[in-house]
């Protein structure tokens, strides 16, 4: 048995980038997960800039390290949407960046290559005792924590401080902290890898395109290294159970028979079987703390309703937590009391930004209002300027959905 004050059950991004942050903060853990690295994790595999300003912010080597990584990754310079009526307008992430000179503000890797770059960081760090191949079974409470135990009963972790890194699927977080699935606050999503998608942008604009027949889901379109594309469809649970959408079926349809990708499609390949997973959605506030544990990333419901990132906020939390745990070490208090500090924290930095876009989510269900504001965007280059603004400024972002900042904007006034 090993005895140990932090216990990180679940080595993707959230996990990974508790045990890094704590690593750094000079505190030991131990890091925990069933698989063994490299191994694929079904994902839109798109990394905002949130993600490499945090590993920025832990060690420039890191973001050195992950920058040279030209194999495995690509970059992405902005955004394509396309509403329901067909129009697309590119928005580029920042009017401000210059490609000969700027690294990218995004980037999109395969999370069998990004995921393992994180565990190879991991395992640069004498005092993370990470053990792979490993599916924790039972969790037990104890006077001072937790105790953890592998299926096999031969391996046990007994922690001051759980932090559940398991992903959308961890049986901790449903039966034990109570975090019940929501279908208003879930999405199913489905994805597979193609090469040889046609007119893929020249700088590598992840594309997101509001079709009619899915409305209110989407379906994407992002570039991959090597002329690969991670192509996909989501769509909030509620809407597919009221639809009878079959996603799999839907995401055929689209790419054989819509006339808008047929013709990029006609000479794609199907690299791999198409696969489905879920999305515990940020849309709904939750208690991820309790006595002795914290919940991290998708284990905590913390993907954003309208983009479907879960790895940044994931990497974010992450950091809250290890912070937290510094605290708790140095107070001896890991009580829920003490641990609702994580939650404040969290809903400060992330949930401000997740309930807008559930807020945005819901607007965009309405074919109509979509094609109208695509139709202003598109004569108006002030607005891809003013959305492309948007991208790193939350406060701009938030006047989406106030009537009053499309006045003000369609009346020639100044926005501020």
């Amino acid at each position: 048995m090993i005895e140990t004050d932090i216990c990180i059950v679940g080595a993707g991004p959230g996990g990974a980038g508790t045990a890094l942050k704590l690593s750094y903060l000079g505190i030991p853990c131990v890091l925990i997960d069933k698989a063994t690295f490299p191994r694929d994790k079904i994902c839109g595999d798109a990394i905002s800039g949130k993600v490499t300003t945090l590993l920025n912010r832990l060690d420039p080597q890191i973001l050195n390290r992950f920058h040279g990584m030209k194999q495995e990754q690509i970059d992405v310079w902005g955004i394509k949407f396309a509403a329901p009526n067909g129009r697309d307008i590119d928005v580029p992430f920042s009017m401000n960046f210059n490609k000969e000179v700027d690294t990218a503000p995004g980037y999109v890797s395969k999370r069998i290559d990004f995921d393992n770059f994180l565990i190879e960081e991991v395992k640069r760090r004498d005092n993370i005792d990470f053990r792979d191949n490993t599916a924790i079974k039972d969790y037990e409470k104890t006077d001072d924590g937790w105790m953890v135990t592998d299926k096999t009963g031969d391996f046990k972790v007994k922690c001051k401080l759980l932090v559940q890194a398991g992903g959308a699927y961890n049986p901790f977080s449903r039966h034990n902290a109570g975090l019940e699935k929501d279908d208003k606050h879930y999405a199913a999503a489905v994805r597979a890898y193609y090469t040889g998608v046609e007119q893929m942008h020249e700088d590598n604009f992840i594309e997101l395109h509001f079709v009619k027949e899915i409305t209110p889901g989407y379906f994407w379109i992002f570039p991959l290294p090597n002329g690969g594309a991670n192509v996909g469809l989501g769509m909030r649970s509620d809407f597919v159970s009221k639809q009878k959408i079959n996603l799999k079926e839907a995401m055929l349809d689209i790419i054989e028979n819509n006339p808008k990708f047929k013709n990029r499609f006609a000479n794609a390949k199907l690299e791999n079987k198409i696969v489905g997973y879920g999305l515990p959605l940020g849309s709904k506030k939750r208690p991820i703390s309790g006595e002795n544990y914290v919940l991290v990333g998708d284990a905590g419901h913390l993907i954003d309703p309208l983009t479907g990132e879960g790895i940044g906020n994931a990497i974010y939390s992450g950091f809250i937590a290890a912070e937290l745990a510094e605290k708790c070490i140095a107070e001896q208090r890991f009580d829920a009391e003490y641990l609702k500090a994580y939650d404040v924290r969290v809903a400060r930095v992330l949930y401000s930004e997740m309930r807008l876009s559930y807020q945005l989510q819901r607007t965009l269900r309405y074919p109509w209002l979509a094609n109208t504001l695509a139709n202003l965007v598109a004569r108006n280059r002030k607005f891809i300027d003013l959305i492309s603004e948007m991208y790193t400024d939350f406060a701009l972002r938030k006047q989406l959905i106030n009537p009053i900042f499309w006045f003000k904007l369609l009346s020639g006034r100044k926005v501020s």
